[in-house]
């Protein structure tokens, strides 16, 4: 199967869509799993705002999937869209441990972004005219 520049696309929006769906529905399980004892508080207003990082997720997947991205587009997705949350990741699970080693999972999908957008501007660069 050849890997075009839209099945990256929608691959970088399903990372999106499937944590943010996670956290956005699944708020209390997120917040239980992913966060150290000492910060956990496991109340209602808790939920509430870990599901709203949720509801910007599946928002951002929605327009990424819905979008026609260019090879900029890609480019700005793939570092803004990662490499700030790689240092949120690293500060927050080994410096100031507000998060165990669980939310190693949105590190994933950040290299995941990473990797998407990168790509996808390599591919849509190569399809232009010089």
């Amino acid at each position: 199967m050849k890997i075009t520049a839209r099945s990256l696309q929608i691959a970088l929006g399903s990372i999106f869509l499937v944590l943010g769906g996670w956290t956005l529905l699944l708020p209390g399980v997120v917040e239980q799993l992913v966060l150290s004892p000492e910060y956990y508080a496991g109340t209602r207003t808790s939920a509430l705002l870990i599901g709203c990082f949720g509801a910007q997720a599946v928002l951002c997947g929605t327009v990424i999937v819905a979008s026609r991205f260019t090879p900029r587009t890609f480019l700005v997705f793939g570092l803004v869209g990662s490499i700030p949350f790689f240092g949120f990741n690293y500060y927050f699970v080994f410096v100031e441990p507000v998060f165990n080693r669980w939310m190693l999972i949105d590190f994933i999908g950040n290299l995941g972004i990473l990797a998407c957008g990168v790509r996808g501007w390599q591919l849509l660069r190569a399809e232009q005219p010089r």
